[in-house]
């Protein structure tokens, strides 16, 4: 599925490696109670027994989450669009002295993965960077095991396109229709990576807006349970107005989500 959305995106995430991004830069400081503190799965409700559980790391590569699940005993794979990102998963791999397998593909295609092979799909931030979630979605469900468990951090819907920018002296202000698939973009945070005097310019984020209706409706139609939601914020109360931390406080950015997988539960539709 190599269409424009693909391309963008290798594109935007090839620059991002090689300007050493803040989420390119693989963990190489973890032991076993910092992996477990990292990845916070008691928190979750997931369960934290690893040793032999498959964990797919979907649109998760760079040498982070999956250094810490391999480095608690799970079989991981990591299936990323940018081969830059999976090179630091390799990178990861060997100063660990473990086994991560890694696949380049889109997360809209996970037909190189067999149907029911995972305990874990872990998805951090990246289902913004598609248009339509439900694909995403038709193929979590393909590819987790029945009983198995689907963590998602995805973009706040209700801000989503909002910055710390977007502040008016007064508050952070709503512009765009809220709707399913609307096209937003704004410029990265000065904390994603760093500005060189060499110029580098990295084309800005393309995201689209992913409804909560969407989100939870379309996982209930595939055979998913929620089982844990979490607004991530700041806390900050007292951040300068039009800052990062003050934003962050007062319009979490982003939810996480965690879903079990059973088809045939209630509410759920073929």
């Amino acid at each position: 599925m190599q269409d424009e959305v693909y391309r963008y995106n290798v594109e935007r995430w090839e620059a991002l490696v090689a300007a050493d991004a803040l989420f390119t830069r693989p963990m190489l400081d973890l032991d076993t109670g910092k992996a477990q503190a990292y990845l916070g799965l008691t928190r979750l409700g997931i369960p934290d027994d690893l040793a032999g559980r498959k964990v797919l790391c979907l649109a998760g590569g760079g040498g982070q989450q999956s250094a810490a699940f391999a480095l608690l005993g799970a079989d991981v794979t990591v299936f990323d669009i940018s081969p830059g990102q999976l090179e630091r998963d390799r990178l990861a791999a060997e100063h660990y002295g473990v086994g991560i397998r890694t696949i380049q593909g889109d997360m809209r295609d996970l037909s190189a993965l067999d149907d029911s092979s995972f305990d874990l799909v872990w998805h951090p931030y990246s289902l913004t960077f598609v248009p339509d979630s439900r694909i995403v979605f038709r193929e979590v469900a393909r590819v987790v095991r029945t009983g198995g468990h689907y963590y998602l951090m995805c973009a706040n819907p209700f801000f989503s396109g909002l910055t710390h920018d977007s502040y008016n002296g007064e508050g952070y202000t709503l512009r765009q229709p809220y709707t399913d698939e609307a096209a937003t973009s704004y410029p990265d945070q000065d904390w994603v990576y760093g500005r060189e005097p060499d110029g580098r310019q990295i084309s800005e984020p393309r995201e689209y807006r992913q409804t909560l209706g969407r989100i939870v409706n379309s996982l209930i139609g595939e055979g998913f349970t929620l089982t844990h939601l979490s607004e991530v914020r700041s806390d900050h109360p007292d951040a300068e107005p039009g800052s990062w931390a003050h934003f962050a406080t007062v319009a979490p950015p982003w939810l996480e989500f965690v879903w079990k997988y059973g088809p045939g539960v209630s509410g759920a539709s073929a």
